[in-house]
């Protein structure tokens, strides 16, 4: 894997600060950049070729959301990791609707920042294991949707239950089919909807209307 540019978003310097030295020892990342706002990131983005943002969320002048937003109308490729306190499912609903790939908690540990990381960098989504939780028991307090994509009505409800955090042979229990049946399924859930793992299927689900948080 190449070596990543890195740009980090947060308006809280000392955490910026502390997180720019961790990443600055790792032999995987070329180079960071910095901002303290959305605005101020906007504006040095077009000369810094960045392959992955690591965006906080809530920050004067222009917020995470929106600067996510508008990134990646001028940049669709740019990779993006978004930073929070919280988990409340407003933050992350908005994010994945602006395009965040993933989710990362800011007491989260500098390996759950660097495997997250690697995960973005190879095309795959990373949710922080507290947020996953978070969106699973959301999930399961609210009903399916039947919005319009190119899944068929058991590929959905399979989605919904992968969403819900069951395993495989847990989704064949609940639904009387064989395990066999579901891993084809969900193999064919991966390749129609572009996704590598269990957070890039939530994101998919969450963006797409399958489900609702």
């Amino acid at each position: 894997m190449k070596e990543l540019i890195v740009f980090l978003v947060d308006d809280h310097n000392l955490f910026r600060e502390g997180l720019k030295q961790l990443l600055s020892r790792d032999a995987g990342i070329k180079s960071i950049y910095e901002a303290s706002n959305g605005r101020e990131f906007l504006d040095q983005l077009p000369g810094v070729q960045a392959d992955i943002v690591l965006m906080d969320i809530e920050m004067p002048v222009l917020d995470g959301i929106r600067a996510t937003r508008e990134a990646l109308e001028d940049f669709p490729d740019l990779k993006v990791l978004a930073l929070s306190m919280y988990t409340d499912e407003n933050y992350y609903s908005s994010m994945i609707e602006a395009g965040a790939r993933g989710f990362l908690l800011k007491n989260s540990s500098f390996d759950q920042v660097k495997r997250a990381i690697n995960d973005i960098a190879e095309g795959r989504s990373y949710f922080s294991p507290e947020i996953m939780d978070e969106l699973i028991r959301n999930i399961n307090r609210k009903k399916i949707l039947k919005k319009e994509t190119d899944l068929t009505d058991r590929e959905i409800e399979i989605l919904f239950h992968i969403c819900t955090g069951l395993s495989n042979q847990e989704i064949a229990d609940r639904l009387f089919l064989s395990k066999r049946t579901v891993d084809k399924h969900r193999e064919n859930l991966l390749l129609k909807t572009g996704s590598k793992n269990t957070a890039s299927l939530v994101i998919y689900a969450i963006k797409n209307g399958v489900i609702e948080i």
